[in-house]
C-alpha cells in the first residue's frame, strides 16, 4: 500500500501547523490509510463519539499500522475496550475537580499548583487521566479568566511553583505562550515554571527555535514530556529535545506502564537506555490510573515492581525512573517498589 504523504514536501512536513491541519480525526479517513472498508470501523463509532481521537501525520509516519498490536498504534487508536468500565473506574481519578479553587487551576500541593491552558492535544493518548475533557468544546485561557489565575497565585505565597499543562499548551502559538508564562513569573514568589507537553514526542517540528527563544527568556523553566516505547525516540524527538537543551530547558520524562506497550523489562530497559543518549532524564514511571475506558492499558503493580527491579540491577541510576503511583489526597507520589533492607554486622 502506498504510504500516505509521499508526496508532501519535506517544507511542508517540517512545519508543524501542517501537521496539526492534517491530524487523522474521522472513522473514514481512518479506513482509507489503513486500506480497509470503513464498515470495518463501526465498532468504533461509540467510542469516537464520547472520546474522539487525533493524530499528527508524523506520529503515524512512525507506527507498523498494519499491525494492530503495534505500541504505537495503540496509543492513539480508538479501541472498543474503552466502553468496557471496572467499578472503581473514574472519569477523574485524582479528584481535580475537587481541587480547583478557580476554574483552570488545581491546587493538590501546597508549594505548586497546575494551570490547564487548554483541553486540545496534538495527538490523543488513549490513556489519557483527563480525557474526560476531549469531548468538550474547546477552550483556551480569556484575559479574564487568565487574570482570575493569576489573582489566585498570588494570593497564596506558599505557591513557588506554576505547571502549565492541559490538554498541551505547547500547541498554541509563540506569544500566547510568551504571555503566559511572562503573566506567572511576574508573581514575586513564583520561582520555578514548568510545562507538561507530549509535544517532542507527537509533534517535534513544534519546537522551533523561536519557540525556544519564548521558553529562554522565563527560566528556570523545567519540561516535562512523555515518550513510552523506544521507537518514540527518533532524530526528530532527539532534535526536539536538543533544542530545548541548547535553550537551558531541562528535559525530563514521565512514561506511563502500559499492557502491551511498554510493560516488559527488554522495551523500558530499551527505553531509559534512548532517554540517556539523548539527554532527556528518566523521572518517573507511572502506574496507569484507574480512568473509565483505560482498564485494557493497567499492568499489575506487582509486574511493574519486578520490571523496576530488573532495571535498578542492569542500568546505572541515572537511567532509573521511580515508579510511582498518583492518588487523591496523597502528600506526593507513592513509590512502589521493593522494600530493601540494610544489615550491618
Amino acid at each position: 500500500m502506498k504510504r500516505p504523504w509521499e508526496n508532501i514536501s519535506k517544507r511542508e512536513w517540517l512545519d508543524w501547523r501542517w501537521q496539526m491541519r492534517n491530524r487523522i480525526w474521522t472513522l473514514p479517513r481512518l479506513a482509507r490509510l489503513l486500506g480497509v472498508p470503513v464498515k470495518n470501523l463501526a465498532v468504533l463509532r461509540s467510542v469516537v463519539e464520547s472520546h474522539p481521537f487525533l493524530i499528527t501525520p508524523y506520529y503515524w509516519s512512525l507506527m507498523n499500522e498494519g499491525e494492530s498490536d503495534d505500541p504505537l498504534r495503540r496509543q492513539c487508536f480508538p479501541d472498543a475496550r474503552e466502553l468496557e468500565h471496572l467499578p472503581d473506574d473514574f472519569d477523574d481519578p485524582l479528584g481535580e475537580t475537587t481541587q480547583s479553587p478557580v476554574p483552570g487551576l488545581i491546587h493538590r500541593y501546597p508549594d505548586r499548583c497546575l494551570v490547564l491552558i487548554t483541553n486540545r492535544c496534538a495527538t490523543y493518548c488513549r490513556h489519557c487521566n483527563r480525557r474526560r475533557l476531549w469531548n468538550q468544546p474547546a477552550f483556551s485561557l480569556s484575559p479574564k479568566r487568565i487574570q482570575a489565575l493569576v489573582e489566585y497565585v498570588s494570593s497564596d505565597r506558599n505557591i513557588r511553583e506554576v505547571i502549565l499543562s492541559g490538554g498541551d499548551p505547547l500547541i498554541l502559538g509563540d506569544e500566547v505562550i510568551d504571555h503566559l508564562l511572562g503573566t506567572f513569573r511576574s508573581v514575586s514568589h513564583v520561582e520555578v515554571l514548568r510545562i507538561g507537553s507530549r509535544v517532542p514526542v507527537v509533534l517535534p517540528m513544534r519546537i522551533t527555535g523561536s519557540l525556544c527563544r519564548v521558553l529562554k527568556r522565563h527560566r528556570p523553566l523545567w519540561l516535562m514530556t512523555q515518550f513510552n516505547h523506544p521507537r518514540e525516540v527518533t532524530p526528530e524527538s532527539a532534535g526536539a529535545c536538543e533544542r530545548l537543551l541548547e535553550a537551558g530547558v531541562p528535559v525530563s520524562n514521565q512514561s506511563v506502564l502500559l499492557r502491551g506497550i511498554n510493560d516488559s523489562f527488554e522495551t523500558m530497559r530499551d527505553l531509559v537506555h534512548g532517554l540517556q543518549r539523548i539527554s532527556v532524564r528518566p523521572y518517573y514511571l507511572f502506574q496507569c490510573e484507574p480512568v473509565k475506558g483505560t482498564a485494557h492499558f493497567r499492568v499489575d503493580i506487582f509486574r511493574g515492581i519486578d520490571i523496576s527491579e530488573k532495571l535498578w540491577k542492569t542500568t546505572a541510576g541515572i537511567c532509573l525512573p521511580r515508579y510511582v503511583v498518583d492518588r487523591p489526597g496523597s502528600p506526593g507520589k507513592v513509590p512502589l517498589q521493593p522494600c530493601s533492607v540494610l544489615l550491618v554486622s
